[in-house]
């Protein structure tokens, strides 16, 4: 029995930083902000300046009189439990009490506290505290129901072919962070486990209905997505329900960071090996809620979180933001970009794949039996999440950047249309559709993305940093601009880890920098810069290959250094240019480079075969202006700004070479 129903979805808060030195705000932003700036108030003794004071950047999902107090990094509970009484001996002297919701001691250490705003300007000055974060709301991602009524089926036939992934995802347990869960449905029963913590805010109006058909629609919805018997991705994977959702679908940042933390807890006095954090919610760009997810990761935990549902670019929510979550766009069934009425999902470079999210056909929770259809990227998320649930029990040593890198490797390519994109997001929005891998795929193979940054300003002084994820390592580094000015790019080392810079030119628009971001069982790169400008830099052990070249220059716009390889591994490069050779080794790994010359084309094209993984791409012009060369999936493609005299597109292929097969050259 199918019946559809109504779409209940709704999304999270969008949270921006609004500090002390900020200049444009509404007028309530303004009277705080003179509260803090004005008061006669001194931080005590000892204290750091005053802390920041950041909200959400949608106004009507903040939530006034609700606030994150966040210590520094370092502190422990007693300086939680000793700030709370500082704070509420100075409250009750100005004659204001405050109420003590929630206390944080894991990721983060603070507290959630209910208070007037008159009251900021003395928790910002007080020891200890980093930042206070306004609460905001967040929000379930599947489409409303009244949309989804207007909004045209989706036609098609649908296929009947049996379902058969390479295993159940049995051996990973999936925490989902949502509403209720109708757990007696056929499709979910036995499978899910309502744990014991419920942290939601109260529902809107007075007009709620609190059915548990309307509370558990949205969850149950997910949970049979996730595992269900008929509709699930990992049929075996165990899901545990953290509420964090009421029955509008809707919640707060400051109810997800506890229920991450209660699902921290939870892995400590009960360590999984596999282990899946599904959060199907976006709200404003939120940093404790992107801190947390951060931390999760770093426990070996893989976070899969929905891009969000308002055709918009994924970086301006939480936590679709953070790097280290995978976050998932959604598509149709043609593999088109999922629309619904004015909205749909959300793109950009903070996307890091698209999963089937329109017309999703799960459990209902209007009666046991009962099935419907919903869409958005809630949806597509729980599809990732059961496709790291079944790469997991294959492997369960495999570390989450490394369950991404086996996404996007078995991927499917190049199939969205991004014309309804802007020409910078059809650039950066990876066009990859979440695929199962096989059922003999390896983790053996050397595997590589593009990470690219944010993009810079437009003076001569400005600059962008692209980094890749914890357990990666970063095999080049390569800068874009949209009209080939820009002054190049530099690779420094920041406390172990290799990050990218790129840097504007003058007169430029902006340039991005692009990572080339690697994993691989033993590979450890290191950089090494040219000795002096004008002179070659170069991989200074044997066992290393040259895997990337960087170019920079003060007095020359664009100039390309040129890998060579041979007895001596070195990036080639002019007078006054300064360039970093990434050298990088790995058992059995061996490298080659592939030039395509074009003396009459404004873009050449070189790929790397079959077996073979580009690590590096770039480009050599012999005059004419390089917007810069672009690394898509194995392919890199360079594009000269005029076509008047051609360029030259070189890539780096590298492989480990199988035991049984003797070292070869790439053709």
């Amino acid at each position: 029995m199918r019946r559809t129903s109504g779409w209940i979805g709704w999304t999270l808060c969008l949270c921006a930083s609004l500090t002390v030195s900020a200049q444009d705000y509404p007028e309530d932003d303004e009277m705080i902000l003179d509260l803090i700036r004005e008061d006669g108030t001194q931080p005590e003794t000892g204290a750091e300046p005053a802390a920041e004071f950041l909200r959400c950047n949608k106004a009507a999902w903040r939530m006034p009189g609700q606030y994150l107090v966040i210590l520094s990094p370092g502190t422990h509970e007693s300086h939680v439990q000793r700030t709370i009484r500082r704070l509420t001996a100075k409250a009750a002297r100005r004659g204001y009490l405050l109420e003590i919701l929630q206390t944080y001691s894991g990721a983060l250490h603070g507290f959630l506290v209910k208070m007037s705003s008159d009251v900021l300007h003395l928790a910002v000055k007080l020891p200890h505290v980093h930042y206070i974060e306004e609460d905001s709301s967040i929000f379930a991602q599947s489409a409303p129901w009244n949309l989804q009524r207007l909004l045209q089926p989706h036609g098609g036939p649908s296929e009947n072919g049996t379902y058969r992934p390479p295993n159940d995802g049995g051996k990973a347990e999936v925490y989902l962070m949502d509403g209720s869960v109708q757990s007696s449905h056929r499709e979910v029963e036995g499978r899910v486990l309502i744990t014991d913590f419920n942290n939601v805010p109260e529902e809107d109006g007075v007009r709620v209905h609190r059915q548990a058909s309307q509370c558990d629609s949205h969850g149950t919805h997910m949970a049979g997505v996730v595992s269900g018997s008929d509709s699930g991705v990992a049929r075996g994977a165990g899901v545990n329900l953290v509420r964090v959702l009421n029955c509008q679908g809707k919640g707060t940042v400051s109810g997800a960071l506890a229920g991450m933390e209660y699902i921290r807890a939870m892995l400590l006095a009960r360590p999984v090996d596999a282990v899946v954090v599904l959060l199907p919610f976006v709200g404003g760009f939120s940093r404790s809620l992107n801190t947390v997810c951060r931390d999760m990761v770093a426990n070996r935990a893989v976070v899969i979180a929905a891009a969000g549902n308002y055709r918009d670019d994924a970086c301006l929510y939480s936590p679709a933001s953070e790097p280290e979550v995978i976050t998932v766009g959604a598509v149709n069934s043609a593999d088109q970009l999922m629309s619904q009425g004015a909205g749909g999902t959300n793109f950009g470079r903070c996307i890091d794949l698209f999963a089937p999210g329109d017309d999703i056909v799960s459990a209902s929770s209007d009666c046991s039996t009962c099935f419907t259809s919903r869409s958005g990227t809630s949806q597509a998320a729980a599809h990732v999440a059961g496709i790291a649930a079944v790469i997991l029990s294959s492997n369960q040593n495999v570390s989450p950047v490394q369950v991404l890198q086996m996404m996007l490797h078995y991927s499917i390519s190049n199939t969205i249309n991004f014309l309804s994109l802007s020409d910078t997001h059809r650039l950066i929005t990876p066009n990859l559709v979440a695929a199962m891998p096989p059922t003999n795929s390896t983790d053996g193979e050397l595997l590589c993305r593009s990470v690219w940054s944010e993009k810079s300003g437009v003076t001569n002084t400005d600059r962008a940093i692209s980094r890749c994820r914890l357990g990666e390592e970063m095999m080049s580094c390569n800068s874009y601009t949209p009209d080939g000015v820009h002054a190049g790019e530099t690779i420094t080392v920041n406390s172990g880890q290799m990050e990218c810079f790129a840097y504007n030119g003058p007169g430029g628009k902006g340039v991005y920098a692009v990572a080339r971001c690697c994993v691989i069982s033993g590979l450890q790169c290191q950089v090494h810069a040219s000795p002096e400008p004008g002179l070659d830099a170069e991989c200074v052990s044997p066992q290393h290959h040259l895997t990337g070249c960087t170019s920079w220059s003060t007095a020359e716009i664009s100039s390309n250094s040129r890998p060579h390889h041979g007895d001596r591994k070195r990036c080639v490069v002019k007078d006054g240019v300064t360039s970093h050779a990434v050298c990088c080794h790995a058992p059995s790994l061996e490298c080659h480079l592939l030039e395509n010359i074009s003396a009459d084309k404004d873009q050449v094209e070189v790929s790397c075969p079959s077996g073979w993984t580009l690590t590096d791409c770039s480009a050599v012009s012999q005059g004419s202006a390089i917007l810069g060369p672009v690394a898509k999936g194995n392919s890199c493609r360079v594009r000269s700004a005029t076509g008047a005299d051609g360029a030259a597109g070189i890539a780096v292929c590298c492989r480990v070479r199988p035991p049984e097969q003797p070292a070869t050259t790439p053709h």
